[in-house]
């Protein structure tokens, strides 16, 4: 019985104090506490208060970061960081962790930080009795000879139960009979299993069968139970039994062996003869479940081998039942058993566990700072399990073992994050087998950086050169600065700093990006205001304490040619008459013209040059003096007024230039020949022509304007008449049969409402005949078009669509007789713009007046007397497109209607079809609808 103290999971004080007392006298990082509870514990209870047990500051916890690790993938146990107490996290069953061994004992490690601190803790799982025996059938079948002797043994089918101790199967128990009695036997490993005892003689004609009741108990309080039927069926005699030579085998097998390795063989002999002494091996029925898949017997030579794969952390020892049984018609058998041991081998490389990693490290962090704890695991036993770690050599870190198969990993030199910023360490875990096994983790180390590195310039400082006139705004300079440390501790901060007393220059004419450092100048640069600029950029980080850098920025200013040349002599807006007697000789010097350049260097360099004089040959000019002297004697011939034009350029580029005027007066040497032409007489004379000219101009753009007018009235009212004298034309009978049906399409410019495009079935002799059919038509000229031509014959829908259209559904290849040229098509004079598709025009004016000459021409052809303006064979096209615009030219419409000035224009078929009335019809239109009803 387990106490009552273990059953509530609580440790007894006598305990505690003990185990406390053993730990003080210990090193604080071997320090063990042990626990003992009950499986199938309710998560959240308490194991015990680990605080208490190891002394640690209960205010203190949460700083430490207290906190459980252990090997196994689920957390059994956690603690409580506000009361200390140690509780289930996770279901506990003692079967599931530790299967059938007796004791059970969950190991696992609390970490505390700040100082790193290990303690262990072992938790003993203690066995409820919360299985029941089972049976591995449900029913049991035996064959028994009668001639069989009292005394004589069957095995029975064993009961396995998880349970452990005293919960585990203790007894069996057989139903009440005549002829058997049970009998309990122990295994080496403490197990039981039941025999079945024949005490009295069987008789066969008396009782042929026989059925009993095999019950298995175990030890827990209440008992637990399971019970399996036993069918024995009684057999005539076979009076030998098969006997071993020997009853118990031996045998060792290493882990690592493959399929098919021999293990042992057994044998067993039988006295009878024939098949009563013919033997057959199997396995028995006391084996443990998994056996057979992992041995296999040969049923002839009782050879046992290997099938499965062997492991010896899993089993150790395995027990193997074998019996042996004769070929009679009441088979006897035989019972051996053979302990097959395991050899461990190195099968199982370490594990490596990383239970906490100080990152990221400070770059100053002193030597020995604790970077992370392992722990490293290996299976295999003896020297197989002992495991040895390592770090690369070369770097900055070292491993130092504190507790068995613990390790700390520590800095061993100075960290520079400018140097390696990361650190991935290779930590490889060996075990001492043979060969060695190894397993390699990776830990990342980052190195957090502190502000040891002020902003770095490629230069200490910048000249720039910049053109006059710049662009507000535009960045003239881009500072190439950097810090090698961290983004935070690098976040660089731009500053203008100014040089000497002067100030003000910053906020006025330049600006920097706190950010990136670009400089930008606030207003456009003038060269001949100021020149050069001296700044101080000062860059600081983000850091703490503040690094900064001053670098030096010149600033140059650059000329550009700006400014124009001015004239200082004569003076602009000033009258200056020079004074030149008549029969005066060569290279006389008559004036000068004197000039001026704001801007510098070469852009002010100026030359002169005489732009205009009424006599060229009379006059020179200095090309960089702008002396003004006479080239050859002035003679008689001589205009007395002489106006010359100067033209004063720079050498800029582009060049920049102005012009002086100056006006030179021949003389008879007296003052009534210097008062002959008074200043601005000449002007005023022009004003007066100029006047005239524009007078005359307006009256002819009106009267022109007028005929204009009046000639697009009187061609309206032409038109008018001529449709008009068509709907009045004689019909000579109403009911009369129609002529071969044509589905006309209205032809017009592109410039209409959609509204007002409809369709219209007509007759071949519908000038004197109303329509026959009329319906709404489609919403653009060219899908009537489409839809009306689509039946018609491919010539005539080339001639309205195109010279490359082609009726849908065929093919047809270009055809280039309605290609105009560009004096050929339709226009004012053959002059209208467009391409040389043989499309129609689009001035909608000029497509109307075609189109109303064309019907004009079409009616009266049929007659046989067209006479619609101009000769034979151009339908009086040729009075507006020009002679060259022919018959030849146009196809031939004769059979197209088109009534100009009506409402009712043509429809296609879809139209037709759709049967809508026409969108946005006028009252005109809805009156020319009733009249063709009537």
């Amino acid at each position: 019985m387990v106490p009552e103290a273990w059953r509530s999971g609580l440790v007894s004080t006598g305990r505690v104090v003990g185990v406390l007392l053993l730990l003080g006298a210990l090193n604080k990082a071997s320090t063990v506490i042990h626990y003992e509870i009950l499986e199938e514990r309710e998560k959240g209870f308490a194991v015990g208060n680990v605080v208490a047990n190891l002394g640690l500051d209960l205010g203190s916890l949460s700083a430490r970061r207290l906190r459980v690790v252990s090997g196994a993938s689920r957390r059994f146990f956690e603690v409580n960081r506000e009361t200390g107490e140690m509780f289930v996290n996770d279901r506990l069953d003692r079967e599931e962790l530790c299967g059938t061994l007796p004791s059970c004992t969950v190991t696992l490690e609390l970490v505390v930080e700040n100082p790193l601190e290990l303690f262990s803790v072992e938790v003993v799982i203690q066995d409820i009795n919360d299985n029941n025996p089972a049976f591995p059938t449900q029913e049991m079948k035996l064959e028994i000879s009668e001639a069989v002797a009292p005394g004589t043994r069957f095995p029975l089918e064993s009961a396995h139960d998880p349970d452990v101790g005293s919960n585990s199967l203790q007894t069996y128990e057989l139903s009440r009979n005549e002829y058997f009695a049970l009998r309990v036997q122990t295994r080496e490993d403490s197990t039981k299993y039941a025999e079945l005892v024949l005490e009295r003689a069987l008789d066969r004609e008396r009782e042929p069968s026989l059925q009993l009741v095999l019950t298995a108990l175990d030890g827990g309080t209440p008992a637990l139970s399971a019970s399996l039927p036993i069918h024995i069926t009684v057999l005539d005699a076979n009076d030998n039994a098969p006997v071993f030579n020997q009853s118990l085998y031996r045998a060792r097998v290493l882990e690592d062996a493959p399929s098919g390795t021999r293990v042992v063989q057994v044998l067993a002999t039988d006295l009878d003869e024939g098949p009563n002494g013919e033997i057959i091996y199997s396995f028995g029925s006391h084996n443990r479940a998994g056996v057979r898949e992992l041995f296999a017997l040969d049923l002839v030579t009782g050879m046992l081998t290997i099938k499965g794969r062997l492991d010896f952390e899993d089993t150790k020892l395995h027990e193997i039942y074998i019996q042996a049984k004769d070929k009679g018609a009441s088979p006897e058998g035989a019972h051996c058993k053979v302990l097959v041991e395991v050899v461990d081998v190195n099968d199982n490389a370490p594990e490596i566990t990383v239970t906490s990693v100080y990152s990221p490290v400070p770059e100053d962090a002193p030597l020995g700072t604790v970077i992370a704890l392992l722990s490293v695991t290996d299976l295999d036993a003896g020297e197989n399990g002992l495991v040895t770690c390592e770090v690369p050599a070369g770097l900055p870190f070292s491993l130092t073992s504190s507790l068995k198969n613990y390790f700390t990993l520590k800095t061993s030199a100075d960290l520079d994050r400018e140097t390696v910023p990361e650190y991935n360490l290779s930590i490889t875990a060996r075990d001492a087998g043979t060969p060695s096994l190894s397993a390699l983790t990776i830990v990342r180390v980052q190195v957090s950086d502190i502000n040891d590195n002020p902003p770095q310039s490629s230069q200490s400082s910048y000249d720039v050169y910049i053109e006059e006139n710049n662009l507000p705004g535009a960045p003239i300079l881009n500072l190439s600065v950097w810090d090698p440390d961290a983004p935070q501790n690098a976040r660089l901060s731009f500053f203008l700093l100014e040089q000497g007393a002067e100030t003000g220059l910053v906020g006025r004419y330049f600006t920097i990006n706190r950010d990136n450092g670009i400089v930008s100048s606030l207003v456009p640069l003038d060269y001949e205001d100021r020149r050069e600029f001296e700044l101080t950029a000062h860059i600081s980080d983000g850091g703490t304490p503040v690094l900064a850098t001053n670098i030096s920025v010149n600033i140059f200013v650059t000329d550009r040619n700006d400014n124009a040349p001015q004239v200082l002599y004569p003076r602009p807006g000033g009258s200056s008459v020079e004074m030149l007697p008549r029969g005066t000789s060569a290279g006389h010097l008559v004036s000068r013209v004197v000039g001026w350049d704001a801007d510098a260097g070469h852009n002010a360099w100026l030359s002169y040059s005489l732009l205009g004089a009424p006599n060229q040959s009379l006059f020179a000019i200095g090309l960089h003096t702008g002396q003004i002297s006479t080239a050859r004697p002035v003679q008689d011939t001589d205009s007395p007024r002489q106006t010359l034009t100067v033209l004063i350029k720079d050498n800029g580029e582009p060049s920049l230039s102005t012009t002086a005027t100056l006006t030179v007066s021949v003389t008879e040497d007296s003052p009534e020949a210097r008062a002959e032409f008074p200043s601005g007489s000449a002007p005023r004379e022009q004003n007066k022509n100029l006047t005239f000219y524009l007078l005359l101009s307006l009256i002819l753009v009106s009267v022109g304007f007028v005929v204009t007018v009046f000639g697009v009235i009187i061609f309206k009212v032409y038109k008018w008449k001529q449709s008009r004298d068509l709907y009045r034309a004689p019909v000579s009978s109403l009911y009369r049969t129609p002529g071969p049906s044509l589905h006309a399409d209205a032809v017009r410019g592109g410039l209409m409402s959609p509204h007002l495009y409809h369709q219209v079935y007509l007759t071949t002799d519908s000038r004197r005949s109303d329509p026959l059919l009329k319906k709404p038509g489609a919403a653009s000229p060219l899908a009537s078009r489409q839809n009306t031509l689509r039946s018609c014959d491919p010539v005539f829908y080339r001639q309205v669509l195109g010279a490359e259209s082609a009726p849908p559904g065929q093919q047809a290849p270009p055809n280039t007789d309605w290609r105009f040229s560009q004096a050929q098509r339709p226009g004012t004079s053959g002059s209208q713009n467009g391409d040389d598709t043989g499309t129609w025009p689009n001035n909608q004016f000029d497509t109307e007046m075609l189109q109303a000459m064309i019907l004009a021409s079409a009616s009266e052809a049929a007659d046989g007397s067209s006479t619609l303006g101009g000769g034979a064979g151009t339908m009086g096209l040729s009075a507006r497109y020009g002679p060259q615009f022919t018959l030849q030219h146009v196809p031939d419409y004769r059979q197209n209607v088109y009534i100009p000035g009506s409402n009712a224009t043509l429809t296609n078929a879809a139209g037709k079809r759709d049967g809508k009335a026409p969108a946005g019809g006028n009252g005109n239109k809805k009156k020319s609808g009733k009249k063709e009803k009537k």
